[in-house]
């Protein structure tokens, strides 16, 4: 065990990053019921405008100044990206079994550690390489190319993740100028028009239960989004973003008992392999962390041998 100092920063990281993956899960058990009715690209859109209505309480206790920014632009980028990867992830999890379309998005700490080598400047070594190997051959294990239950779909899906990865790595670059609150806000105001054009494509007004189901996955995306946002904030991306695994647990319980999907033994089994190389990335993360606090030059060090 390596013991984590009490209220550092890195715990206070893992355990709202935990909160925020608990939250998003429950976004995606309503997706699933909201789809029922709804297409995947119009859940994604109704989600973002009532998003918008939970995030307002963040406006009005920091009025307007807490829109101020200079980066706009990589705001734009940011959302646009993030956009696709919501598409991509809705429609995952609304037409491939719950379980697997959540198992596939846990490579997201993968492309994280590639993503944060090429743009943030993280120093990765051979050790943790070969972690992030290790958890491609977990994705294709889910994946089964080749296979009669593969579907197109499952890239769909991967592809989410990848986009997600970009999406965690740019928010990371935010956090270093913006405020926590400032990222969700923008994004949740940007992505409202965004998201409306493909949800036009296939309008259906929702009725009965189903605005419930929405008005939900706006409140949990939403709430998921801010802990997300301010875990990233307090330690590096490669290092916390493993600990959506928490998620998987509540995800597997709800497919079986609200929609009738057990688990395969193939998703357990790439999730079991993706799980252990994201741990392995992540305890990396905690030694560098762990001797940058009791000795810096060692902390230097570790840093290089990453």
């Amino acid at each position: 065990m390596i013991p984590i100092p009490p209220y550092s920063p890195l715990l206070r990281a893992a355990l709202m990053m935990s909160l925020s993956a608990i939250l998003f899960g429950c976004m995606a058990v309503v997706i699933r019921l909201a789809s029922a009715e709804l297409h995947a690209f119009e859940i994604a859109f109704f989600r973002n405008l009532f998003g918008l209505v939970f995030a307002l309480p963040i406006l009005l206790r920091h009025g307007v100044r807490i829109l101020h920014t200079q980066m706009l632009r990589f705001y734009l980028m940011r959302c646009l990206i993030g956009i696709f990867s919501m598409l991509a992830g809705f429609w995952a999890i609304v037409n491939l079994p719950l379980a697997q379309a959540v198992a596939i998005s846990y490579s997201t700490p993968l492309f994280v550690t590639i993503g944060a080598v090429l743009i943030l400047g993280e120093v990765v070594r051979i050790r943790r390489w070969s972690a992030v190997i290790v958890g491609f051959a977990g994705v294709l294990i889910l994946l089964r190319p080749g296979a009669d239950t593969f579907t197109a779909g499952a890239l769909i899906a991967l592809l989410a993740a990848a986009l997600s990865a970009a999406v965690a790595i740019s928010i990371k670059f935010l956090t270093r100028t913006e405020k926590p609150d400032t990222i969700v806000l923008y994004t949740t105001i940007i992505w409202v028009p965004m998201s409306l054009f493909p949800a036009l494509l296939y309008w259906r007004t929702p009725t009965g239960m189903t605005w419930l189901w929405i008005v939900a996955a706006g409140g949990f995306g939403t709430l998921a989004h801010m802990l997300w946002t301010r875990a990233l904030r307090l330690s590096d991306a490669s290092a916390i973003t493993p600990i959506s695994f928490v998620q998987l647990p509540f995800i597997a319980v709800a497919a079986y008992y609200l929609f009738g999907e057990p688990l395969d033994r193939w998703t357990i089994t790439g999730s079991v392999v993706i799980l252990a190389a994201n741990i392995y990335i992540a305890r990396r993360e905690l030694q560098i962390a762990r001797r940058a606090v009791t000795d810096p030059e060692i902390g230097r060090d570790a840093q290089v041998g990453r």
